[in-house]
């Protein structure tokens, strides 16, 4: 990583609002130090950045905070991957990676997944309240890490689902999935940084056998549909293997995939539950009005968005905001922290379940707007129907204080101990 100090950066990371605050009330942009970026804010400046695709690339959306010792990339060098990605990409190159995501991820397929999603969400929570009953059956006080035993299996199980995973290697992928955030934005040392990164390209040979066998025997699954995708000539025939560059491309979308599809939703559903507990008015609302549940999914995804923001690159000299830009500048473009502008969202700071709704950048907007908003939709409001149906006196382990992890892709709490 480089020379910014790492007290500062994770002091930004772990909670980014004061940050917004300032620099949305600043004339023009900001350039954050802790970032290496210019910080868009407001609304209106974060909206007009994702429309303009053409002058703010999204080559480096995901530029790492720390660069990994030459000795992990050799260790990365052993595994598959590094090639483009839909998230990194832009124009048509863009369309072509997005396009198997959006059939995978499609209303239809989601529809067909949500009874599984449910059945899983149910077996969750009776997996952690079941060993707090009493002889009668009736719940006793009882205790759980939400995280641990729920918010990081659910969307794992799911996305692992439509991709076509075998369950025994879903706890893996997502082990790997957190190993790879790790890595790249997490300072660490050497010795780590070996282990992290073996970690990383055992989940890449995982991806990869699945990426062979899909291609010998295609299946109804996302993964038959990426690896179709990356073996289109056009002449409607498939080579009975897939070349070494077809699997690394394979893999690096899988990878990714992957990662956006379980680690996103495990920090909304740890979000939403943290600040619903937080406000216990709002959670006894809820319990009392469970029709509430959809606005209270929205409500949390604007108030303490779980992507908080991606990188953009100018490709052209632009000005934003004010702001003369030259080309090649680095901004951050802060979907949290357009979602509590004031001038969009009054009371921004407030979380509201009733408030009147305005559609939010929680899950993006434009060309790259999330292509799996309603899967995460659709976990969060199970989660909630079972946790306020079943567990209405469910509130916050005095003990164990709440701690945010240090990162602005996957914003959620470390642990999140709560009682009964």
């Amino acid at each position: 990583m480089d020379s910014r100090p790492h007290d500062r950066l994770d002091e930004l990371q772990r909670d980014p609002y004061p940050y917004y605050a300032r620099a949305r009330d600043a004339e023009g942009l900001t350039f954050v130090a802790e970032l290496d970026a210019w910080l868009v804010a407001r609304d209106a400046d974060v909206r007009e950045v994702l429309r303009r695709a053409d002058d703010f690339s999204s080559a480096g959306a995901l530029r790492p905070d720390a660069i990994p010792a030459p000795a992990a990339l050799a260790v990365l060098g052993g595994g598959f991957g590094g090639r483009p990605v839909v998230v990194g990409a832009d124009g048509d190159r863009h369309q072509e990676l997005r396009a198997p995501i959006v059939k995978g991820l499609s209303p239809a397929r989601v529809a067909d997944v949500v009874p599984y999603a449910a059945e899983r969400a149910a077996a969750l929570v009776d997996a952690f309240v079941n060993g707090d009953q009493g002889s009668t059956g009736e719940h006793k006080g009882g205790r759980v890490e939400l995280m641990s035993a729920y918010a990081r299996r659910l969307p794992g199980e799911v996305i692992g689902r439509i991709v076509g995973l075998d369950p025994a290697d879903i706890p893996a992928v997502v082990h790997g999935g957190y190993r790879a955030e790790e890595l790249l934005f997490r300072p660490l040392a050497e010795d780590e940084q070996i282990a992290v990164a073996q970690d990383v390209v055992a989940t890449q040979r995982i991806l990869d056998r699945y990426a062979r066998a899909r291609h010998a025997e295609p299946r109804e699954d996302l993964c038959t549909d990426i690896v179709a995708s990356v073996t289109a000539t056009g002449d409607g025939d498939a080579a009975p293997e897939l070349t070494l560059g077809q699997r690394h491309e394979a893999v690096s979308h899988l990878q990714n995939l992957l990662i956006a599809g379980h680690l996103t939703t495990t920090a909304l559903i740890g979000t939403t539950v943290l600040h619903l507990l937080r406000h216990p008015d709002q959670w006894e609302l809820l319990c009392a009005e469970p029709e509430r549940i959809p606005a209270a999914v929205e409500e949390a995804a604007r108030y303490d968005t779980a992507l908080q923001g991606f990188r953009r690159v100018t490709t052209r000299p632009v000005t934003l905001a004010g702001t003369e830009l030259p080309a090649g500048a680095t901004l951050f473009v802060a979907f949290g922290a357009a979602n509590r502008d004031g001038v969009r969202h009054p009371g921004p700071d407030d979380f509201d379940i009733t408030r009147s709704p305005v559609r939010h950048l929680a899950f993006g907007f434009g060309a790259h707007a999330c292509p799996g908003s309603q899967l995460a939709r659709e976990q969060l409001r199970l989660t909630l129907q079972e946790l306020t149906s079943r567990l209405p006196g469910l509130r916050p382990a005095e003990d164990h204080p709440v701690t945010m992890r240090p990162t602005m892709i996957h914003r959620s709490p470390l642990s999140l101990h709560l009682t009964w």
